[in-house]
């Protein structure tokens, strides 16, 4: 039978002291961080029996961060996803005891996510938030900062000047992959939609501009039609996807610039065939994922959720330790790009 580890193997393997590794593994004396993960990976390497207390050691001597987050759609997957991720990403984030306040917006009411992020004075260190453009938001960005609380910006940038940093993809470039992609899909002339959540989500804007700019530049033998509001909505977005494709028989292509595409993809299910109109969709769900597969979505552009989450864990814990910045930035992330062969 293989003999049992002990201290003074921990040690040897650690390259330190027998008294190193008790004062980690009984926290009699404090020992320098870095110290004490050699000993702990030490114990892990040679499957020292304490090496959970070791880590447990380690981790009550890291200082505390909470960082809060301010969401909305609880029940959609991207975000439920989009949690999972922040939970991961806080309980991996070096150096700290990071715990995960997170809080869902029931509305995109701008009333709603200021009041929630307000509510996190003295419960977070630092705060990001997927929330709509608005004075109100604002209000709420500025109050955090004038109490010392970092704001960040996720997905949707807003209050800026303000905020601490904008976190997500580069909506004016997202816009002109989805228009390149269907420009490239249609080959002929016809007509174009473009599906945006509404005028509060700047990030939409955006990627509407980037759209139109890239038909002007490099497709102008196709026809953006006027942009059409959905709220985000399933319902609202099948009901007007039914009416364009009735009122333009040349429809060629659908953006869905925000949430609601779940309402397109099931009208094209009803009225077309796959292939006759190039449907582009943001992220990954089970429903865009299923429309890939059948061919009546072309493209998903993807938020590289893992990336973003361990990204701005990094960026909140730095200005809590640095201070708020008076000069607010933009972090941009590469899209991940999902075609049919690719899902």
């Amino acid at each position: 039978m293989a003999r049992r580890a002990t201290i003074s193997d921990v040690a040897r393997e650690a390259g330190v002291s027998v008294a190193t590794v008790d004062r980690v593994l009984n926290g009699r004396e404090r020992v320098r961080e870095a110290t004490a993960l050699k000993v702990f990976e030490a114990a892990q390497r040679i499957g020292y029996h304490a090496a959970p207390l070791i880590a447990s050691r380690i981790q009550a001597e890291l200082p505390l961060r909470r960082f809060g987050f301010v969401l909305h759609k609880e029940r959609q997957a991207f975000y439920k996803n989009f949690v999972a991720e922040i939970l991961r990403a806080v309980a991996a984030a070096p150096g700290i005891r990071g715990e995960a306040v997170i809080e869902f917006a029931p509305s995109q009411a701008p009333s709603d996510f200021a009041r929630l992020m307000r509510g996190m004075k003295g419960r977070v260190d630092a705060v990001g938030a997927t929330a709509v453009t608005h004075h109100e938001v604002t209000g709420a960005v500025e109050e955090l900062k004038a109490d010392g609380i970092p704001c960040f910006a996720l997905l949707n940038d807003f209050a800026q000047g303000v905020r601490q940093t904008y976190v997500g993809l580069n909506n004016l470039k997202v816009g002109r992959i989805a228009a390149s992609m269907i420009a490239m899909a249609v080959h002929r002339p016809g007509k174009v939609a473009v599906f945006v959540g509404g005028y509060r989500w700047h990030g939409h804007e955006l990627r509407e501009t980037g759209f139109r700019s890239y038909f002007r530049e490099y497709a102008p033998h196709v026809t953006v039609l006027d942009t059409l509001v959905n709220l985000e909505t399933r319902q609202l977005t099948y009901e007007a996807t039914l009416d364009l494709l009735d009122r333009h028989p040349d429809l060629r292509g659908i953006y869905c610039a925000g949430g609601g595409m779940e309402g397109a993809i099931a009208a094209l299910r009803e009225a077309r065939q796959p292939g006759d109109v190039a449907l582009v969709v943001n992220e990954l769900t089970p429903e865009s994922r299923a429309a890939l597969l059948d061919r009546y979505v072309v493209l998903a552009i993807c938020t590289p959720l893992s990336r973003l989450c361990t990204d701005v864990v990094s960026l909140m814990n730095a200005a809590v330790e640095q201070g708020i910045s008076e000069l607010s930035g933009q972090y941009f992330l590469q899209p991940e790009l999902q075609l049919p062969e690719s899902v």
